[in-house]
């Protein structure tokens, strides 16, 4: 079946994340199989994708391995990635470090499940401090994606190389289990094909792909022992960061034109709080929704905008309470901000957020 010259089919989220990747030009992909995540992995390894396109695909030994010959990869100016679970992508956090104080374009994909520690493989989205904050050493940002269909795990996978590039900065695509097992008919991207050396020489002149006439070595490092000129750095990484924060924001407005009360949600999350905005507006409750699209850069200004009009906003996440905290910090306190949760795998219904919102107007949001 065909829609618009672009190929409709039936997957997986992971199964999505996969096909994209061979799509889009990636060069390699490097991981290790971890539930809820490994049909990223085991489609990559079926669809052969060395056979027809040239790129590589490897079962690394372990999530140290798989980040660092990303940190290699993308190092050589190469369209690379990796994907993991929670406490996989833990491991990772020292190389994606290194790969931002480097400024190493790459995509790493957390399909969440529930923690700490091992945890369950269950859903969660209780990764949201890790992935928002850094998660590893230094003064540094990932930009991070939060896809809430099959489709925009399919779609974000081109959009995170390019920002990737654009930045030279590892970009996430902050998935959880519910996303990633799923099945959606979805429409896949065009081919387009892998770049050539010249080509990547020519758009990436700070890549380590050998010695060129007329030019300096490259460089792939974060060290630097000279205080005054890693202070340079840093001030020049945040620099870039402003700028992102500047242009990149993205988020999704569901039914806010006439909304008294407001959902937050990013996700899975977001899709079970359309739900319960449905059948709280059959009672005759205007709620409406902001799906923030960009965890970081986060949706400041929109949230703010917003908490100027509304009575009352509820963030509803499956944790016990991580982007309440940027949310706050948007309002400002212009308006009360509650939350609501599940964890450990546990899902919320759409009944649970509609009664958290009816008793939150009737004893707390009165005013």
């Amino acid at each position: 079946m065909k829609h618009s010259d672009r190929e409709v089919t039936l997957l997986k989220g992971n199964e999505a994340i996969a096909h994209a990747a061979i799509r889009c030009g990636c060069d390699g992909y490097f991981g290790y199989p971890i539930t809820p995540q490994s049909e990223i992995l085991e489609t990559l390894a079926a669809e052969k994708p060395w056979e027809t396109t040239g790129m590589v695909v490897l079962q690394a030994e372990s999530e140290l391995a798989s980040i660092n010959m990303v940190y290699g990869g993308g190092g050589t100016g190469k369209r690379v990635m990796t994907s993991s679970s929670s406490p996989g992508v833990a491991l990772m956090q020292e190389g994606i470090s290194f790969m931002a104080g480097a400024e190493v374009p790459g995509v790493i994909v957390n399909v969440q499940r529930g923690g700490p520690g091992l945890g369950t493989i269950q859903t969660s989205q209780s990764d949201y401090f890790q992935s928002t904050r850094g998660g590893g050493n230094g003064d540094y940002n990932v930009i991070v994606l939060a896809p809430s269909s099959v489709q925009e795990m399919a779609d974000f996978v081109d959009d995170a190389f390019t920002l990737a590039f654009r930045y030279r900065n590892p970009v996430m695509i902050l998935s959880d289990g519910i996303i990633g097992q799923m099945m959606e008919k979805v429409v896949l991207p065009p081919f387009k094909p892998r770049r050539t050396d010249e080509e990547i020489y020519r758009d990436c002149p700070w890549a380590t792909h050998g010695k060129r006439p007329n030019r300096p070595h490259n460089f792939c490092t974060s060290l630097e022992l000279d205080p005054q000129v890693m202070e340079r750095h840093n001030q020049h990484l945040q620099e870039k960061y402003a700028t992102v924060k500047a242009k990149e924001v993205r988020c999704e407005h569901f039914m806010n034109d006439d909304a008294d009360y407001l959902i937050v949600a990013f996700g899975s999350a977001a899709r079970i709080s359309k739900k319960a905005i449905e059948l709280l507006r059959a009672e005759g409750l205007r709620v409406g929704m902001l799906r923030p699209i960009t965890l970081w850069p986060f949706p400041t200004d929109e949230i703010a905008t917003l908490a100027l009009r509304v009575k009352g906003i509820l963030s509803v996440e499956i944790n016990a309470g991580q982007m309440i905290e940027d949310i706050r910090l948007s309002v400002e306190g212009r308006c009360p901000v509650s939350h609501y949760g599940r964890m450990g795998g546990m899902i919320p219904t759409p009944e649970e957020i509609a009664k958290t919102i009816t008793s939150h107007i009737k004893e707390i949001w009165t005013t």
